[in-house]
């Protein structure tokens, strides 16, 4: 985008009008109309990157490290009973290891961030006998199982 507001900008200068210059940079004319505006106001170095819009993230690259790291080592290093992160005990980590405080509802952003994703565990009863499921299937399967006419 920058480099389109650079163009446009020389362009203007040259003094092609602002439709022509939107045509040449793609974009629409009252775009070029503000640029040319802000370059007559401020100078070139006004149509340079603005930097990041919005609110700045309230973790740091080596805070995302640190949770990342903590992820890793597993739910059971900070106490709890089962190897499974939810998004509660996600934000409790992030509370814990950085002193921000994100509600679970929103944890799956930073979770996105790092690369991890939401996944349901698999759970399997104890009494589970897998070398009987696996006799039953190809003998007592076929005949339960429906066939199309």
């Amino acid at each position: 985008m920058e480099a389109r507001r650079l163009r446009a900008a020389d362009l203007l200068k040259r003094g092609m009008s602002e439709a022509e210059v939107a045509r040449q940079v793609g974009v629409h004319r009252q775009s070029v109309n503000r640029w040319a505006q802000q370059l007559a106001a401020e100078g070139r170095t006004s149509l340079k990157h603005a930097g990041r819009v919005g609110r700045p993230a309230r973790l740091s690259d080596a805070d995302r490290r640190r949770i990342e790291r903590a992820l890793k080592r597993g739910p059971e290093a900070l106490g709890y009973a089962t190897g499974v992160w939810t998004a509660w005990r996600a934000a409790d980590l992030i509370k814990r290891e950085c002193g921000v405080e994100y509600h679970p509802r929103h944890v799956w952003r930073v979770l996105k961030r790092l690369g991890w994703s939401c996944q349901r565990p698999t759970s399997r009863a104890l009494e589970r006998d897998d070398e009987a499921i696996e006799r039953w299937k190809p003998r007592r399967w076929p005949a339960l199982k429906k066939t199309p006419p």
